[in-house]
């Protein structure tokens, strides 16, 4: 692997890991979404890598709930392990994820996944533009439905934080937004109740992650940008975002860069709905 990291997978090796033996344990998750749409599903349709199952992020990788959980819950083991399931996934699979946002949505999929207890997971660096680039084909339509898989799944894998912890990492530890600047700056605020961000935290945008071909930077562009926001490789590090999708891409970026991220999933949708304060400005 050119990842060394075993977090990424690039065209060129995951169509030899489909061709080659074994190829029927590689599972392939497209999932397609961007906050605002277009929906992810029709534009499935119209071009997916063969073979790859459609994941909607909003009902398979979250969950309806409290106002105060966010905007995307993250959902029940059971569920979630019905869903993998449904996608043909089985103790011991390897499973790549893709989208066509470089990776910012199906950051969420390789997160709850492995935070679910599964060892091999991963993205598909450059995301479905690679593949194209690549001169690799797609196909059309919807497949028939996958031979269903018998995963077991159970959170813990990963540690998260609570909006407690996320409060006392802003203080005092490194605690990560992952949210444009001027959203974090409380400039702007399109769908959540208030502006601003967690007091403490610092900002880390995860469309930074990625240079203008949408791969990942290398580790070692990762780690200066993470140490210049007072990343520490000994030290716990929490990131967080709107409502904790792109907080997983800030995650995966923290990994390949040598850090143990701590994600608040409730993130700032879950905080602007409490009584809690918020700070703005840089």
């Amino acid at each position: 692997m050119t990842a060394s990291d075993g977090v990424l997978v690039d065209p060129h090796e995951l169509a030899a890991l489909l061709a080659g033996e074994g190829g029927d344990r590689v599972r392939v998750l497209d999932v397609r979404w961007k906050l605002g749409g277009p929906p992810g599903h029709p534009l499935y349709l119209e071009g997916h890598i063969p073979g790859a199952r459609y994941v909607d992020l909003d009902t398979e990788l979250a969950r309806h709930g409290d106002k105060a959980e966010g905007r995307h819950p993250v959902p029940v083991i059971d569920d979630l392990q019905s869903a993998a399931r449904s996608w043909g996934i089985d103790d011991g699979d390897t499973v790549v994820v893709y989208d066509d946002l470089s990776n910012l949505s199906s950051a969420r999929a390789w997160w709850l996944l492995k935070s679910a207890g599964l060892t091999d997971v991963r993205l598909l660096d450059g995301a479905l533009r690679a593949w194209v680039d690549a001169g690799f084909a797609l196909e059309s339509g919807e497949p028939q439905p996958a031979e269903p898989g018998g995963v077991t799944l159970e959170y813990g894998a990963l540690p998260w934080l609570d909006i407690d912890a996320a409060a006392d990492l802003g203080q005092n530890g490194v605690l990560l937004d992952a949210r444009a600047p001027e959203r974090f700056r409380g400039e702007v605020e399109p769908i959540d109740p208030r502006a601003g961000h967690i007091p403490g935290a610092r900002n880390a945008p995860a469309t930074g992650n990625v240079g203008p071909d949408g791969r990942f930077l290398g580790p070692a562009e990762l780690r200066a940008r993470f140490e210049a926001v007072g990343a520490e490789a000994d030290a716990p590090v929490g990131v967080y975002c709107g409502s904790g999708v792109t907080a997983a891409a800030d995650a995966v970026a923290l990994t390949i860069a040598g850090f143990e991220p701590r994600v608040f999933p409730g993130s700032w949708s879950a905080w602007s709905n409490t009584e809690r304060p918020a700070a703005t400005g840089a």
